[in-house]
């Protein structure tokens, strides 16, 4: 279904939160089983205000098994949640970068080191703040208002 592995495109366009939390859900299953990396898995999402992150990070947590709820850590910077599903991760962080002021802040929170450790999962809204703090393998989710409902996601 989705396929991204190197130097792919794939482009999807859902047309309700329902759809976008479905598409997160499936690609969060899809790495948990066959993504392997030497330091944590780390998926950056991109988009304007209202493009679908939080939406789509909703749906991702789903699929990694988190129960609680997932809402934007705007304030927070970082929200952590330990996994109970069986996998080979054992923590999600989802993170929003949105008020940071560089790469520089990124170890002030934490983020470095859960970006390092193997047995994490980590999703950044905004990645583009932290641009340069960024894994080279990272997975990059760029979002795109189309409409209302309509949110146009390019995996690469």
């Amino acid at each position: 279904m989705l396929n991204v592995a190197k130097n792919t495109v794939n482009i999807i366009i859902t047309k309700s939160a329902e759809e976008t939390k479905a598409v997160a859900k499936l690609f969060a299953e899809m790495i948990a089983q066959e993504r392997t990396a030497q330091g944590a898995v780390v998926v950056a999402l991109e988009g304007s205000l209202g493009a679908g992150k939080t939406t789509f990070a909703q749906g991702f947590a789903e699929g990694l098994g988190v129960k609680e709820k997932v809402k934007s850590p705007t304030f927070v910077l970082v929200h952590a949640h330990a996994l109970k599903k069986k996998m080979r991760f054992k923590n999600f962080y989802h993170a929003d970068c949105y008020r940071l002021e560089s790469e520089k802040d990124v170890s002030a929170i934490g983020l470095d080191e859960a970006m390092r450790d193997p047995e994490n999962i980590v999703l950044v809204e905004w990645a583009r703040r932290i641009k340069k703090a960024m894994p080279k393998d990272t997975i990059r989710v760029t979002f795109k208002y189309i409409n209302e409902q309509t949110r146009k996601i390019n995996f690469n």
